[in-house]
């Protein structure tokens, strides 16, 4: 089966076709770096570092950017409010740029944790305003564009298929208006370039032909990924909440300013949900990693739960589910280190079991069905052991679980703490408090063996 991907521009399933043979150029969205980024942030990464392990297991050439946005993205998508790194700055005393490196930082470590590889590039937004303003300006020259008091709009009435992505009815917008637009000509319209309010208060603008400013969030995008890319190129993945405005107004500026089609396909993931809301750092953000792993849990036992579900379709983040996830790896790591390790196994059942792997993420990135099919494979009795063991190691090449790895067990210095206080409590013979702080350990996910050797702290 050749790879078939859900283009949402088209609302369908597609082959898909490089526009360069064997070249595919992939562009995501990014992250903001003015917080940590929260265990449904990271679920967005996973379905673009799979696809591209995909095409690269069958012979495609992969160039994948993964922007930074470290200015410019303001509290709201429609152009008002602060800017969220400025704001991160004021609160935490600090420069736009000392948070937009640390958080930055964070995520790559939090990225490692779950075996997502990086990008080729990591371009920051704050060091391609040159890039950012040629742009606004081949707008500009072409007519796209008119000026306010706050800045440099894009004119979204120029064009008839303005808003095709999200399938928006544009005229029912306008008519349906109960917000004032202020200077703005049309609801759907957005800023290129923002002036900044009283010069030398930001610590992020920048001169431009239109005055001292900073850019648009959506310029950002289209600038840096048109740079490393081209005019034209072949995948762009986000979250699902892109679509309608970030997404949307990509694809206007990028085709009104070029001529060609900006994007040949849109893959989009749905959110994670917790109670059957949306996870999001305006709600507080539910989890970081950390968080996860303070709690016992290893950030692989994360991502197992995140390839429960298909990207496409939302997930409802529990305990109850992620232990179920860490439990289901935990046993999966101990059939597969069971598996006799021997040299003799039969090419073509190897060739026919990857063979139906990759159909199953073929299919539209099918993460369910091909971990069932691993499961398969190990009680399949018409295998034997080394092809199995061959076999996982295999799909895991893609999976990125460690399922060969024995788990290094990190103990959260909360964890160290009680597990001395504990002992202090035992040489008291003071037994009773000694089994609360057992129970206490347990409920972050570790277990106490007080062996001859001494005690031995494992995860659950």
């Amino acid at each position: 089966m050749p790879l078939r991907l859900y283009n949402t521009l088209k609302r369908k399933k597609e082959i898909f076709k490089p526009l360069k043979n064997k070249k595919v150029g992939i562009y995501t969205c990014g992250p903001t770096v003015y917080w940590y980024q929260h265990i449904g942030n990271l679920r967005s990464y996973i379905f673009p570092d799979i696809l591209k392990k995909v095409l690269k297991s069958q012979g495609y050439k992969v160039k994948h950017i993964i922007n930074v946005t470290d200015v410019g993205h303001l509290t709201s998508d429609a152009d008002t409010g602060e800017d969220k790194i400025e704001k991160a700055a004021k609160k935490e005393g600090k420069t736009a740029k000392g948070i937009a490196d640390y958080y930055f930082k964070i995520l790559k470590q939090d990225l490692k944790k779950i075996n997502v590889s990086e990008p080729d590039i990591w371009p920051k937004a704050s060091e391609h305003i040159k890039e950012q303003i040629n742009l606004i300006k081949k707008l500009e020259e072409k007519g796209y564009t008119y000026k306010t008091s706050d800045g440099i709009y894009f004119d979204t009435s120029k064009l008839k298929d303005y808003g095709k992505l999200a399938s928006l009815n544009v005229k029912g917008i306008q008519a349906g208006k109960r917000i004032s637009l202020g200077e703005k000509k049309n609801k759907t319209d957005f800023a290129l370039w923002k002036f900044s309010e009283k010069p030398g208060i930001r610590q992020q603008e920048w001169k431009s032909p239109w005055g001292l400013g900073f850019p648009g969030w959506h310029i950002e995008c289209s600038a840096m990924s048109m740079k490393y890319l081209g005019k034209s190129f072949d995948i762009h993945t986000g979250g699902e909440d892109h679509i309608q405005v970030h997404h949307t107004n990509e694809i206007a500026q990028s085709e009104s300013a070029t001529g060609k089609q900006f994007v040949k396909y849109w893959l989009h993931g749905a959110f994670l949900k917790n109670k059957g809301e949306k996870v999001s750092k305006s709600t507080g953000g539910l989890y970081t990693l950390s968080e996860i792993e303070k709690k016992g849990y290893n950030p692989l036992d994360l991502k197992y739960f995140y390839l429960s579900a298909h990207y496409r379709k939302p997930l409802e983040f529990s305990f109850q589910a992620l232990n179920y996830a860490r439990n289901s790896l935990k046993r999966l790591k101990e059939i597969i280190s069971k598996l006799d390790k021997g040299k003799k196994t039969n090419k073509k059942n190897i060739e026919l079991a990857w063979k139906q792997f990759l159909e199953f993420l073929n299919d539209d990135l099918n993460f369910p069905k091909a971990v069932s099919y691993m499961w398969d494979i190990l009680r399949d009795n018409r295998l034997n052991d080394p092809e199995k063991y061959k076999l996982v190691l295999k799909f895991d090449e893609i999976l990125c679980l460690d399922l060969d790895k024995e788990e290094k067990i990190k103990i959260p210095k909360e964890i160290k703490k009680l597990v001395k206080e504990r002992e202090v409590l035992r040489r008291e013979r003071n037994f009773a408090e000694a089994d609360k702080i057992r129970e206490k350990i347990n409920k972050f996910g570790f277990v106490i063996e007080d062996t001859k050797k001494g005690i031995i702290v494992k995860r659950k």
